[in-house]
């Protein structure tokens, strides 16, 4: 009697574990080939993590920042200071781009290859055209305004101030503390200044350049050396302006421009063209689903498009972290 009893104890255990666990049956009523694409996606949210806030910590460390409003300001065709214009059609662009995702998802749900495939070319081209974008701006950043990882000509006044002119008098330029400005660099009959230090020898040189817009900015880096006479031009051809401190400490007393912090450019470069790598690798992916897709391959399988939507959750991360780097970026 007390054998049957255990026997019929173990036999109710065998039955409940059954009932709980099946090998043939998925974990979470979730795919494994969806399951690891959310652990990889997590472990991708703590990188993406790591980097912005060791961004946000130095940010509010250093004593003076860019502005991004200065920064980003510049605009394909268009003259003039457009402040984050472009980079809030880069930003609709991807997220448009996660709206044709999730229409290709609904269409791949209901087997519909054709529906699909439109769906998911859209996203491919939303993808292109903001790598497209991305492409423009770390061009202009690089080749018309001299930024890079380890020189950022943008730097910020952390005093108020005024200009001097050609005479080393104070001209109506002023400035209050906070303000962004570009280190623009020297041309000479479009060779570059060499000499460590031009006053009356750049004046002579007053090669006409193209003009910044109003704000000083407007994506034009090169200046001729006679636009300001009474500024320093140092060994790698930055010209870096005079001016009179008038308020504080230091009040009176003549300084030039100097380069901003390097980490901005350098952590710019490097979040955004991290994030930049993501975005094309899912365009790469994207790509081959869509010849999967329109072969027929998923269809046979009759599972709703499963790597579609395997796809679609990686896009919708990409654009989700677009939002947390342009929030930290462009707007702190």
């Amino acid at each position: 009697m007390a054998t049957d009893t255990l026997d019929k104890k173990h036999t109710d255990h065998d039955s409940t574990a059954n009932a709980s666990w099946d090998g043939a049956e998925y974990p979470f009523k979730v795919g494994y080939g969806k399951l690891m694409i959310w652990y990889f996606l997590l472990s991708d949210a703590f990188t993406f993590a790591g980097f912005l806030i060791a961004y946000g910590t130095l940010r509010f460390s250093m004593p003076s920042w860019p502005v991004p409003d200065y920064v980003f300001s510049t605009f394909p065709f268009l003259e003039g200071h457009h402040p984050l214009l472009f980079v809030t059609l880069m930003t609709f662009v991807l997220l448009f781009s996660s709206f044709t995702m999730i229409r290709a998802v609904q269409e791949g749900h209901r087997e519909n290859r054709r529906g699909v495939a439109i769906w998911m070319g859209l996203t491919i081209i939303g993808g292109l055209g903001f790598l497209g974008c991305q492409a423009w701006e770390w061009t202009t950043l690089i080749g018309k305004e001299h930024m890079s990882v380890t020189t950022n000509p943008f730097g910020t006044h952390t005093e108020s101030g005024i200009y001097l002119d050609a005479e080393g008098k104070e001209s109506s330029e002023v400035f209050a503390a906070g303000t962004t400005y570009l280190l623009h660099k020297a041309t000479f009959g479009g060779e570059h200044a060499a000499a460590a230090d031009h006053t009356e020898e750049t004046a002579a040189h007053g090669e006409e350049a193209a003009h910044a817009d109003a704000a000083g900015h407007g994506g034009h880096a090169y200046k001729a050396p006679g636009d300001y006479p009474d500024a320093v031009v140092d060994e790698r051809g930055y010209i870096h302006r005079k001016y009179i401190v008038s308020d504080g400490e230091h009040a009176g007393r003549t300084k030039s421009e100097s380069f901003g912090p390097k980490a901005f450019g350098a952590l710019f470069f490097f979040i955004t063209g991290f994030h930049g790598f993501h975005v094309f690798s899912g365009v790469v992916f994207l790509l081959i689903i869509l010849i999967n897709v329109l072969s027929g391959i998923y269809v046979a399988r009759r599972n709703g498009n499963e790597m579609v939507e395997k796809i679609g959750l990686y896009w919708h991360f990409v654009d989700l972290v677009w939002v947390f780097v342009f929030l930290v970026f462009y707007l702190l």
